[in-house]
């Protein structure tokens, strides 16, 4: 089995390097200006993409370390255009056969960043770079399937006569902010539901009053950062060992990326506050005119109160308020049944196989490999759900 990710690391070069390196090169040798210029143009935007998060995921993350990029020049090979971190499938699944996947950004979207001004050369450059490191296929994880990105990918591989596999899909939940927030919430809840939620508000007005917060700047966000990782740990996911700073990797990750995206304006914690006790905190990032809303802690203690719901209304009400904000992706998981009620607007998310070579046996296996991975984690889930019973 040759590992071609990680052999393609071997020599690491610049980014521009691989125009003629054909190659792979670590995330970390792409210049970050022009990361940073690339994400602005692109034609569709992901937070969890942006340099800051996802240098601190590779840089230390649990599991999630040490990516690589496929990074598409211009022809003039001085403009970034296309970004795709990724590792070697063996390295995502342990399946032994030549293909790049994905680099898990945490966040639950891999939706690659595309330059706007040329999206149909980014897509086909990042895809030659792929066949030039010997790759036979490109798994594309938790990707946006009617996004901009897939789109202009979709094209590139049409002109090919190349067309992608759908693995894996499902809806999410995301808002749309342009509609007024008490609007909003009065279509999606009814007004059955507001007024238990206010009665609940009102009772959890007992231990306090109510504060809805929101940190942005340097010397905010690192205590409300601390209060949120509190939460986070306190809760179910503390129990199931889950929480971030329970895992000094992730930690370390958590605490590098907030900060910075928060120089710049691409970062908030809002935090719900019954007297001077944290009930509820979340981690928004922004990424253009979309939201993206990371985690949620709360404080089991006030369950009842329907804290996590309750930070969410506020959330929701912020974000509709803020002309800046067009849309926000939930990034939770399918029939999410806290947010899916809420956000009532839906994106479809899927794994997408991508074949570089027409007529190739080597996808043939790649398909089968995966799909008999997918049959065997849905059936290990469903072994899962019915002990927790």
């Amino acid at each position: 089995m040759v590992d071609i990710a990680h052999q393609a690391a071997i020599n690491p070069a610049s980014a521009r390097d691989a125009v003629t390196a054909r190659a792979p090169v670590p995330l970390a040798a792409v210049d970050t200006g022009q990361w940073r210029a690339l994400a602005q143009r692109a034609i569709e935007p992901n937070g969890y993409y942006l340099p800051a998060w996802e240098l601190a995921v590779s840089a230390t993350a649990r599991g999630r370390t040490d990516a690589l990029a496929l990074a598409a020049f211009d022809g003039t090979s001085a403009r970034l255009i296309g970004l795709m971190p990724v590792v070697s499938l063996w390295r995502a699944l342990k399946i032994p056969l030549p293909a790049l996947v994905s680099a898990h950004p945490y966040g639950t979207l891999c939706s690659p960043l595309l330059d706007r001004d040329a999206p149909l050369e980014a897509a086909k450059r990042l895809l030659q770079q792929a066949r030039e490191a010997g790759a036979h296929a490109l798994v594309l994880t938790d990707v946006a399937l009617d996004g901009a990105a897939m789109a202009s990918l979709k094209q590139v591989l049409k002109r090919d006569r190349l067309k992608p596999r759908i693995l894996s899909s499902y809806i999410r939940a995301s808002l749309d902010a342009t509609q007024d927030g008490d609007a909003l919430l009065r279509e999606a809840l009814g007004a059955k539901k507001l007024k238990e939620l206010r009665r609940q508000r009102h009772r959890l007005e007992e231990h306090g009053s109510v504060v809805f917060e929101i940190a942005r700047s340097s010397d905010q966000i690192g205590r409300a950062l601390e209060t949120f990782l509190q939460l986070e740990a306190s809760g179910w996911k503390g129990k199931r060992g889950t929480a971030l700073v329970q895992h000094p990797g992730d930690a370390t990750f958590i605490r590098r990326a907030v900060p910075a995206l928060a120089e710049t304006a691409q970062c908030e914690i809002v935090t719900l506050r019954a007297g001077a006790t944290p009930v509820a905190a979340g981690i928004v990032l922004r990424h253009q005119d979309r939201a993206f809303f990371f985690k949620l802690g709360i404080d089991e203690r006030f369950a009842k109160y329907s804290p996590g719901v309750q930070l969410t209304l506020d959330l929701t009400r912020h974000l509709c308020a803020d002309p800046a904000v067009a849309s926000a992706d939930s990034t939770a998981n399918a029939d999410h049944p806290m947010i899916n009620p809420i956000w009532r607007g839906r994106l479809a998310i899927g794994d997408v196989l991508i074949p570089l070579r027409r007529h190739d046996p080597v996808v043939a296996l790649i398909h089968g490999a995966l799909v008999g991975l997918n049959a065997a984690h849905e059936a290990a889930r469903g072994v899962v759900r019915r002990l927790r019973k």
